[in-house]
């Protein structure tokens, strides 16, 4: 990158002047990681210190029966299919109360986009959740669970929102996003919620006093620029509501085994690599930077292996996610050695050896606790970077 326009993208982003998209593709453009990565941690220094936030929650999947083949999932199964499986609610709640230890206070939930389920069947499994699990908190369905929900009820999004606030639900997932341009999403999206009623249903929880986070897959078949304008128009829909309270940049995973039933259903790796480690960490920077409006980036360690998660935490995130136990929606896919599980206190070493202070949090930022960081006196003790 030109050293004038190096300088002129620092004094904006140190004067908190907003970036355009030509900046953004400038900034995906450079070679320069530790100069992005800089950057990009002296905003989230700004915004979140030297915190790094963490929940403990845990990842409910109730089906995996899903009538959207996308190019990228490993995750659904069609009716009949080997591995194919529905929760009856009742057995939900039980799984649910076995991961209740470690002061649980999330539940995640998502699922495939059942062609036979009734409406009823959701707005009941969470008012039994909630009933089973009251002081957790319900974050679940996608932005195109609930554009099929429309579909399946009859009921408006608002009608259906309405009715699963009422049944205990607090957060929207922000899942389905992938990439909103349609020069990508048309060979990677089965499925008709697209941007149009993706931001629609978002900006409708925001109005009825939701708060959600918003993601992004990246490392794919998209281009940087395809990156930016995804990022520009969640911008600018944040501008809007304000109702967006973290970022997501979700690395796209490829079949490294086999499935159970001999299959690899992602159709897109014959011709995709993933992201490497520092192609992360730009997108991590970048989007740290694009976004001005919306507090917090997250890095979520499933998708990115525990290393890279750490070192996004120098490249502008300032959430490591919970601690999780079960993600099958990667683990269906990827199986390359990310753990698991990660508890509450491995989490908590793994932030003070990127040299944080770690503060747990509920599903709506509102801090539990916090804990002590690094300790300053050892030499070998990790710092952040300096600002």
């Amino acid at each position: 990158m030109d050293v004038g326009l190096k300088r002129e993208l620092e004094e904006k982003v140190r004067s908190g002047e907003r970036l355009t998209r030509e900046d953004g593709i400038a900034l995906y453009a450079s070679d320069d990681l530790a100069w992005l990565g800089g950057l990009a941690h002296e905003v989230r220094t700004r915004k979140n210190g030297d915190v790094v936030h963490f929940n403990v929650n845990r990842h409910l999947n109730m089906t995996n029966v899903c009538t959207a083949s996308c190019a990228y999932c490993s995750f659904q199964r069609k009716p009949g299919e080997k591995d194919a499986y529905t929760m009856r609610i009742e057995e939900a709640v039980k799984l649910a109360r076995s991961m209740e230890s470690e002061n649980l206070t999330e539940l995640h939930i998502v699922n495939g986009l059942h062609p036979n389920l009734p409406w009823r069947y959701y707005p009941r499994s969470l008012r039994e959740l909630k009933a089973a699990l009251p002081d957790v908190s319900l974050k679940a369905f996608t932005a195109t669970e609930i554009h099929h929900f429309e579909t399946i009820s009859g009921l408006s999004a608002s009608e259906i929102l309405d009715e699963l606030i009422d049944a205990g639900l607090e957060s929207l997932t922000g899942g389905g996003a992938e990439i909103f341009d349609w020069e990508v999403r048309r060979h990677i999206v089965d499925h008709r919620t697209h941007w149009e009623d993706w931001s629609r249903i978002h900006r409708l929880a925001h109005e009825k006093g939701l708060k959600t986070p918003c993601t992004m897959l990246y490392g794919h078949i998209e281009e940087p620029r395809h990156r930016v304008d995804h990022v520009l128009r969640l911008r600018e829909l944040q501008d809007e509501t304000g109702g967006f309270q973290v970022f997501i940049p979700l690395r796209y995973q490829h079949d490294f085994v086999d499935m159970k039933d001999g299959k690899v259903r992602n159709r897109l790796q014959a011709r995709t690599q993933m992201a490497t480690g520092a192609e992360a960490l730009k997108t991590f920077a970048v989007s740290r930077l694009l976004f001005d409006n919306v507090p917090h980036v997250k890095v979520f360690w499933v998708m990115h292996g525990v290393q890279t998660a750490q070192l996004a935490l120098q490249h502008g995130a300032d959430d490591m996610d919970g601690s999780v136990v079960e993600y099958k929606i990667t683990h269906d896919a990827d199986n390359f050695g990310t753990p698991n599980k990660l508890t509450r206190d491995d989490l908590l070493d793994l932030i003070r050896d990127a040299g944080f202070r770690p503060v747990e949090r509920n599903t709506r930022y509102e801090i539990i606790r916090e804990y002590d960081g690094p300790d300053p006196l050892r030499r070998e003790s990790p710092q952040p970077m300096r600002v």
